[in-house]
């Protein structure tokens, strides 16, 4: 088989067989087959698509090209739960202690962050103490005992994912709906769940910028799951402002823990219950997503939810202390408020420059050396809909510097104010499974 003849069959429109889909991932795994090669068979996929079927080959061949993840030793059925990412993404820590209450094991492969704020890992790191890196047996122990364990992921997980995206984030192909599924789904199998529940954000701080896009990639992407043996349900959420109040890492964890103790932030608390339940059906643990609803909020309200997030954090060495008064978490020096100029209603919120405006606080990083504070962020004090009066604050920065000019200038950028009342915008969009 020869490289140049797989080329010229995508480039021509042609579908791909399984054989000349493994020669390709596993002969560039191995360097046998050079870049230029591989970036014109990316370039020709990205001009001329791939089937369902070739998606799902491309993915189980990624996966198949390093280690997978055993999970057999852990009781019962695997759900895990990935979000393509946001501002003020923290389901995770919700959803995560909600799940394993009602006895779900949720053993949750993470990484660090590289852009507005830190990654899950990240943010688990603003308690003092807490452990991400452990042995297999710790993490299988962990999740058996308490149902719950978050590590790093091993540096060997879908190896042909990690040089096919260094590849295509230089040749202009990583906007390919099979390479971008194919890319996250490769990974999550990798990490050996039974079934998946996939959170892809829509709106102006998502990847996927529209709706159309975003219900696109998720249905590339749980066909991807369901062809490979993984149920696997995408929740459409809407991402046209942050989630709940918070942006950083410290208040991440902090809005998080609060939502576990009852906090009646709407939108976060209604997304993480939404995914948190078909975890829980997908887990086969109940019939219906009404009842699993049902439970989770009761888990809630007795406190179960929030002694599994205590759970995890003393199971990793972390200081649970900071949990049960969450004034122990890191601080920043200063709180700078960004006042609207105005009165009025707010009609929109740019995600993404809230996010932005995080980062340059120190909040995320620009390049993958940079290292996270954990204290600073952004409190969001106005979102779409609500009514301001000029004068009043629109967020606070949680800043080290006293007069953060750049974040400020950011955030002001970001919101647009109207005479007119908006409504709030939907938040969860669609549902595909």
């Amino acid at each position: 088989m020869r490289m140049y003849d797989v080329i010229v069959k995508k480039r021509d429109g042609g579908e791909l067989t399984k054989e000349e889909i493994q020669f390709f991932v596993e002969g560039y795994t191995k360097g046998d087959i050079p870049d230029y090669q591989a970036s014109a068979l990316t370039m020709a996929i990205y001009f001329q698509g791939m089937t369902q079927e070739e998606t799902a080959t491309l993915t189980k061949a990624m996966v198949d090209s390093g280690e997978t993840i055993d999970l057999s030793e852990i009781d019962g059925k695997k759900v895990d739960k990935h979000s393509t990412g946001g501002v003020g993404d923290k389901v995770t820590f919700i959803v995560g202690p909600l799940v394993a209450s009602i006895g779900i094991p949720v053993a949750k492969m993470s990484g660090r962050g590289l852009g507005h704020t830190g990654g899950t890992l990240d943010k688990l790191e603003s308690v003092k103490g807490l452990e991400i890196e452990m042995s297999k047996e710790k993490f299988i122990e962990n999740v058996n005992k308490f149902k719950l364990a978050v590590a790093g992921q091993t540096g060997n997980l879908a190896p042909a994912d990690k040089k096919l995206y260094a590849l295509r984030d230089v040749t202009g192909t990583v906007n390919s709906l099979p390479l971008i599924a194919g890319s996250i789904m490769s990974k999550k199998i990798a990490s050996g769940a039974d079934s998946i529940v996939l959170d892809v954000k829509t709106g102006t701080g998502a990847f996927m910028k529209t709706l159309e896009d975003s219900e696109a990639l998720a249905r590339e992407m749980v066909n991807i799951g369901n062809n490979l043996g993984r149920k696997t349900v995408a929740v459409i959420s809407d991402m046209n402002q942050p989630l709940g109040y918070e942006v950083g890492n410290a208040n991440e964890i902090k809005e998080a823990a609060e939502i576990l103790q009852g906090s009646p932030v709407e939108d976060l608390r209604t997304l993480s219950l939404e995914i948190a339940s078909h975890m829980a059906v997908l887990a086969e643990k109940f019939p219906s997503y009404e009842d699993a609803y049902e439970a989770l909020e009761a888990n809630i309200e007795n406190g179960k939810a929030f002694q599994s997030l205590r759970n995890l954090i003393e199971a990793q060495g972390g200081d649970v202390s900071m949990i049960d008064d969450l004034s122990k978490l890191p601080q920043a020096k200063y709180q700078v408020e960004v006042k609207a100029d105005k009165d009025g209603f707010v009609s929109a919120i740019d995600a993404e420059s809230i996010g932005v405006a995080a980062m340059y606080l120190g909040a995320g990083r620009a390049t993958k050396d940079d290292e996270i504070n954990h204290g600073v962020g952004i409190t969001m004090k106005k979102k779409i809909g609500d009514s301001v009066k000029g004068g009043e604050p629109l967020v606070v920065l949680l800043s080290d510097d006293e007069q953060p000019e750049d974040s400020i200038q950011k955030v002001q950028q970001a919101y647009t104010i109207s005479n007119e009342k908006v409504e709030k915008p939907t938040l969860i969009h669609n549902i595909i499974k």
